[in-house]
């Protein structure tokens, strides 16, 4: 059996409205107390978007730096 490699970078930007639409999820992921889960989506999010969406990828940045430091210690 082969192992597929499933690249999540996207071939072009996203249009403005689904990542407004995206960050505004977050958000509210965020204000229920899902902090921890909204960072590491921010974070894939970034790593999906850094080569080929640098627009994209500065405002889920952004975002992951606002709600990095208002996760819960351990």
């Amino acid at each position: 059996m082969t192992a597929h490699r499933v690249s999540i970078d996207p071939p072009e930007p996203i249009p403005p409205q689904l990542e407004k639409l995206l960050l505004e999820s977050l958000k509210a992921l965020a204000a229920l107390g899902q902090i921890e889960a909204a960072c590491r989506l921010a974070g894939q999010a970034c790593a999906a978007l850094r080569e080929n969406s640098p627009t994209s990828w500065k405002a889920f940045n952004a975002f992951l730096h606002r709600y990095a430091g208002q996760t819960p210690d351990p």
